[in-house]
C-alpha cells in the first residue's frame, strides 16, 4: 500500500490547496478545519484507485465487529510459539478496551452524520451502510489498538500487521462511511486503549537479566534417562501432543507418560517417574502449566533429581521467567546438561500441623483465591469467565482478618512472591531473578472506602503510592489468626489455609534445565 500513502499525501496537499483558495483563513478554525476535512474526503472519493477498488471494500467488511483481528489472533496464538500467543492477548484486550470506549464514550458523545455518498464511485459502496455516529472511527480505534498491543510484546509481528492496519483504516475512508478526521481520532484512541493496557499489565521485557548460578546436571543427548510428565488438564493448549512429537524428533529415548484418571493422581505419577530418573541418573521432565510444574519439582526435589520444564499450559510464568520459551528451548538445555539452580517458596504449617507446601512463583491470601474459585465456577470460561469472577469479587469481597508478623491487619491480599517481581502496573507480572533470596511480601490494605480508594488506585497503576498498599522485600514472613474457612492460593492451584503458618525461601533448592544465554 506504499502507493495509496503517496497518493493520499498528494490528495492531502491539494485538499489543503484547495481549501485555502476557498478562503479558509479567514473562517474560525472549527470551521476550517471541518472544510479542511470535508475536501481531502471528497479528493480520495474522486481520485481513481485502480489497485484499490478489488481489496478495501473486502478488507473492510472483513474488520467487522473485529472479527478480522480476532482471527488474526487466533493464528498468533497457535503459530507463533509463546511471544506470539502474549502478542494476540495484548492486542485483542487493547482492541476490547478501545471498542468499548468508542461504542459507549465515544459515539454516544459525538453525533456526527455519516459522510454524503454522491462522490464515492458504486463500487465501493459497502452492501449494508453503518448507521451510528460517523465520529470517532470505530474500525481504526479496533486496527490501531490491536496492532499497537501486538507491537509492545512483539515488535516484529507489529511490523508486520502495520500495513493491514493502516489499510483497515484507509479504507473506511475509500469506501466514503467515514472522514479523515474520523479515522484519525479513533486511531488515536486505539493507541491510547493499547497504553492503557500495557500501564495495567506490562509486556514481559526481552533484556538479558541477571542468570540464577549454575548447577551440575546430566547432558542427555538422545533424551535417555529423561522420564517426562505430560498433563493434558493443564489448560487450553494447542495441539496437546505436539510437545511429544517435538521430545520423539529431538531426543528419541526419553520416556514420556500422559498423565489421566488410569494413573492415579498426578503427585503420584510425578513421584515414580522422579524415582525412575534417580535410578538411571537422569532427570525428571514435566509439560503443564504452573500448578503441574510447581508439583513436579516437589518429586524432583525429594529425589535428588533435576527438573525440565516444558511448557504446555494455559499460564507458564516460571517458564518464562526462567528463559524457557518453547519445548525446543528445553531439549535444547537437556541435550547439553545446561541448568542453573533456582529459589523455591516454602509455607510451613504450624497450625494445625502438617506437610510444608512449596511454590515456585506466588503465594496469595484473600481476594485471589477468591477470584480463582468463581472463574472455575464460571459457565462463562476463558477471559470472560475472568472478568465475570473480577466483577463478582468486586462486589461481594470482604477484607481479611489476620496477624502478620504479630501485628494484627485487616487486608484485601497478601501476596508473597518467590523472587523479586516488577512493581509496575496493577500487578507484579515478571521477575529477573529467580535465585535472589528474597520473598516479594505486598499487603492490600482495608480502611475507610478501602474497596474504591484501592480499585481506583490500581487502575491508575500507582499501587506502591498508597497507604493502602504495602511492600517489602523479606526472608521470613509469619502469618497467624487465621479464620479456619480462609482459602489460599499457590501456583494457580487453590486449597484450604492452616490458620497458622511461616513463609520462607529454600535457595538454590532446585536444579532446573535452561538454555544457555549468551
Amino acid at each position: 500500500m506504499r502507493g495509496a500513502g503517496r497518493a493520499l499525501r498528494a490528495a492531502g496537499r491539494s485538499a489543503y490547496e484547495e481549501f485555502a483558495r476557498q478562503g479558509g483563513g479567514h473562517r474560525s478554525a472549527a470551521a476550517r478545519l471541518r472544510r479542511a476535512d470535508h475536501v481531502l474526503f471528497e479528493r480520495v472519493a474522486t481520485t481513481r484507485w485502480p489497485f484499490a477498488e478489488p481489496v478495501l471494500p473486502r478488507l473492510s467488511r472483513a474488520a467487522d465487529h473485529g472479527l478480522l483481528w480476532f482471527g488474526t489472533a487466533a493464528a498468533l496464538g497457535t503459530l507463533a510459539g509463546p511471544r506470539g500467543r502474549r502478542a494476540a492477548l495484548r492486542g485483542a484486550a487493547s482492541l476490547a478496551l478501545a471498542s468499548a470506549t468508542v461504542n459507549t464514550a465515544g459515539k454516544g458523545a459525538f453525533r456526527r452524520t455519516r459522510p454524503v455518498l454522491d462522490a464515492v464511485p458504486g463500487i465501493r459502496h459497502l452492501a449494508r451502510q453503518p448507521i451510528t455516529s460517523s465520529f470517532p472511527s470505530g474500525h481504526s480505534a479496533s486496527a490501531a489498538a490491536f496492532v499497537c498491543g501486538v507491537a509492545m510484546e512483539s515488535p516484529r509481528w507489529g511490523a508486520a500487521l502495520a500495513p493491514v492496519a493502516w489499510s483497515v483504516a484507509f479504507s473506511r475512508i475509500y469506501t466514503g462511511v467515514h472522514y479523515p478526521s474520523d479515522v484519525l481520532a479513533g486511531a488515536a484512541l486505539g493507541l491510547g486503549a493499547a497504553l492503557v493496557v500495557r500501564r495495567l499489565v506490562p509486556p514481559r521485557s526481552h533484556r538479558k537479566h541477571p542468570a540464577p548460578p549454575p548447577a551440575e546436571a546430566p547432558a542427555l543427548a538422545d533424551g535417555t534417562g529423561l522420564y517426562v510428565v505430560v498433563n493434558p488438564s493443564s489448560g487450553v493448549q494447542p495441539q496437546l501432543l505436539d510437545p511429544v512429537r517435538q521430545l520423539a524428533d529431538v531426543l528419541p529415548e526419553a520416556s514420556v507418560a500422559i498423565a489421566g484418571p488410569e494413573h492415579g493422581p498426578l503427585p503420584a505419577l510425578l513421584d515414580v517417574a522422579a524415582q525412575e530418573a534417580a535410578r538411571h541418573g537422569g532427570a525428571l521432565g514435566v509439560c503443564g502449566g504452573d500448578g503441574t510444574v510447581a508439583a513436579a519439582a516437589v518429586a524432583a526435589m525429594a529425589h535428588g533429581v533435576p527438573l525440565a520444564v516444558l511448557p504446555g499450559g494455559t499460564f507458564n510464568h516460571f517458564a518464562t521467567d526462567l528463559g524457557v520459551e518453547s519445548v525446543a528451548d528445553a531439549c535444547r538445555a537437556v541435550a547439553h546438561g545446561s541448568a542453573v539452580a533456582v529459589d523455591v517458596g516454602r509455607l510451613r504449617p504450624r497450625t494445625p500441623a502438617g506437610p510444608a507446601t512449596y511454590f515456585l512463583n506466588t503465594f496469595s491470601l484473600g481476594v485471589y483465591p477468591e477470584l480463582v474459585r468463581w472463574r472455575e465456577r464460571s459457565r462463562l470460561g476463558g477471559p470472560l469467565g475472568t472478568v465475570a469472577a473480577v466483577l463478582r469479587v468486586i462486589r461481594t469481597a470482604e477484607p481479611l482478618s489476620a496477624r502478620i508478623n504479630g501485628r494484627r491487619r485487616e487486608l484485601w491480599l497478601l501476596f508473597a512472591g518467590s523472587g523479586a517481581y516488577h512493581n509496575v502496573g496493577i500487578a507484579p507480572v515478571r521477575r529477573d531473578n529467580l535465585a535472589d533470596g528474597v520473598l516479594d511480601v505486598r499487603a492490600a490494605r482495608a480502611g475507610r472506602f478501602g474497596r474504591a480508594r484501592l480499585l481506583a488506585t490500581a487502575l491508575a497503576g500507582g499501587l506502591a503510592r498508597t497507604r493502602l498498599y504495602a511492600a517489602g522485600r523479606l526472608r521470613r514472613v509469619v502469618v497467624s489468626g487465621l479464620p479456619g474457612d480462609t482459602r489460599m492460593a499457590y501456583d494457580g492451584e487453590v486449597v484450604p489455609a492452616p490458620t497458622s503458618f511461616v513463609l520462607d525461601k529454600l535457595e538454590g533448592a532446585l536444579t532446573v534445565y535452561r538454555p544457555a544465554k549468551d
